[in-house]
Order: C-alpha cells, then sequence, then structure tokens
C-alpha cells in the first residue's frame, strides 16, 4: 500500500504533455509493405508481424538534440519472442544510438523494458525494467529528453534513467551526428524472451503495436542549413535545451530502479571483470 500511495505523488504533476503530430507528415513507412499502416488521417500507426516479416517506420526529419514524446501501445497477449524498437539513430559504423526496446513475453508475464546508449558505435549499456502498469491495454508516453548535458529516459513522465555527459572524464557522448527516429516491430525468438528459451507462437500472428501522439520540441538538422536551433535562430530557445535532472527527479529515478529495474551493467561484475565502465564509477 506504502509503494502504492507513493507512486501515485511520484506521479502527479509530472505527466509530459503531448500534441498530436501527423505520421503522414513527419514519418515514412521503411519496410514490412502493408504490415505498417497510417490511419485515421495521420493520427493513428500500427506496426504488424507475421511470419514472413515484421515492419518499420522512420522520421522523415533527423533531430540534433531534441525532447521526443510517442505514446504506444504494445503487442497484447502472447508476445513472446517479439520486440518492439522504438530508438533514435545515426547512421555508420560510428553511429550514436539511443534506444527503447519492448521485449515480449507469455501472456500474464512482464514485458521488459530494454534501454541502451550508444556513443561512436558503442554500448553494452543496457538497463532493463519491469513497467509498473500492462503497457499493451492502454497507451503511454515514451520520452527522450536528449539535450548537451545529458539524456533522460522517461515512461509516463516520470524519469527512468540518466546517462549524462561525461566527456570531461573521458566518456564519449552523442552530440555531433544527428539522429532520425525510428522504430519497428520485428521476431526476435532467438534471445527476447527468457533468453530465446520461448519461442514466438505463430499461430498468435499477426502481432500488432500501435503509435499515436508523436510530438517533437527538438532541432531539425539538415545538410545544407545545419541545426534549426542555431545561435541566429531566436526561435530555438527551449527550455529543455538547458533542462537537467533536479532533486524531485533523482528521487524518481532512484525510487523506479529500487522497485522496477532488474538489470542494469553498472553492478555486472562478471561481466566486466577488469572493471565496470567509468560512466559507473564517476560520482
Amino acid at each position: 500500500m506504502t509503494n502504492k500511495i507513493f507512486l501515485t505523488l511520484l506521479f502527479v504533476g509530472y505527466v509530459v504533455a503531448v500534441s498530436a503530430g501527423n505520421f503522414n507528415q513527419d514519418f515514412e513507412i521503411t519496410w514490412g509493405d502493408a504490415r505498417a499502416k497510417i490511419l485515421n488521417n495521420g493520427e493513428l500507426l500500427t506496426l504488424s508481424l507475421d511470419k514472413a516479416s515484421g515492419s518499420g517506420f522512420r522520421s522523415r526529419n533527423e533531430y540534433l538534440f531534441g525532447k521526443i514524446d510517442m505514446q504506444l501501445k504494445l503487442v497484447p497477449g502472447n508476445s513472446a519472442g517479439t520486440v518492439t524498437a522504438y530508438y533514435l539513430s545515426s547512421l555508420g559504423n560510428v553511429h550514436d544510438e539511443i534506444d527503447f526496446e519492448f521485449l515480449g513475453n507469455l501472456s500474464g508475464d512482464p514485458y521488459i523494458l530494454h534501454t541502451n546508449v550508444f556513443t561512436q558505435g558503442k554500448g553494452n549499456r543496457e538497463q532493463q525494467f519491469y513497467l509498473w502498469f500492462d503497457p499493451t491495454k492502454d497507451f503511454h508516453t515514451y520520452s527522450i529528453l536528449w539535450n548537451p548535458q545529458s539524456i533522460i529516459f522517461s515512461v509516463d513522465g516520470t524519469p527512468i534513467r540518466e546517462f549524462k555527459n561525461l566527456e570531461s572524464k573521458g566518456v564519449s557522448f552523442p552530440k555531433t551526428q544527428a539522429m532520425r527516429i525510428y522504430s519497428s516491430l520485428w521476431n526476435a525468438d532467438d534471445w527476447a524472451t527468457r533468453g530465446g528459451l520461448v519461442k514466438t507462437d505463430w499461430s498468435q500472428a499477426p502481432f500488432t503495436a500501435s503509435y499515436r501522439n508523436f510530438n517533437a520540441e527538438a532541432c531539425v538538422w539538415t545538410s545544407s542549413s545545419g541545426s534549426s536551433c542555431s545561435s541566429n535562430n531566436p526561435s530555438s530557445n527551449q527550455s529543455w535545451m538547458k533542462q537537467s535532472m533536479d532533486a524531485t527527479g533523482q528521487a524518481r529515478i532512484q525510487w523506479v530502479q529500487k522497485n522496477y529495474m532488474i538489470y542494469n551493467y553498472c553492478t555486472d561484475t562478471k561481466r566486466f571483470p577488469q572493471g565496470l565502465p567509468p560512466e559507473c564509477t564517476i560520482a
């Protein structure tokens, strides 16, 4: 009961306000043929997976810093073996990437929310969480705040993870490569559920995930003109660009990580016998 009361207080006044974007204008289907659909005059997008193929889409714009919100409703029922990925990424061998991945499970077992940060092509910074709600029953908001100071992952406005800019300590940080938003629904039953022990039940196909209410307060980047948030653009003064985690936000992260985190690379000494990554030990 105490946890429930605290969780209620945790969310009050901290829900992200999102405005409905238009998927026809903001995104393009990249693979999966008719398995990806934009519906309701651009207000809804669905991805489907069957035994032949999954599907995916990407943003038309590239961004160099921003606050990105998307509402998702995940594959219901027996989703074991499926992965719904929603992430920012640049291209190339030394790409940067900021990941949300939702690992499906058997009916009644919880989804796993998998997060990761790649810098200069190097990842291995996984943190995984259970969610405090059923993400298949309704839409929930998954947000990435990316500015020069930090990357903050949030769920329904509650921060769950922060990756700070520690370049001064020798830790690389994504700040020079523009990234698009990508999402896909695909079969990963070789690893996604219980390390690949539980396979996709194709009798349940097609599997479908839904998206709505995309919102980006972000710096749009183009090769011809650079960032829309350049210093000579007076309309580019965005509060999110200087936003950092205050004491209340830190308390929320600590609470979520104490109660819902199930894996943290920063505590996996067996995986890093030569020593944990430097960002794990820097105060």
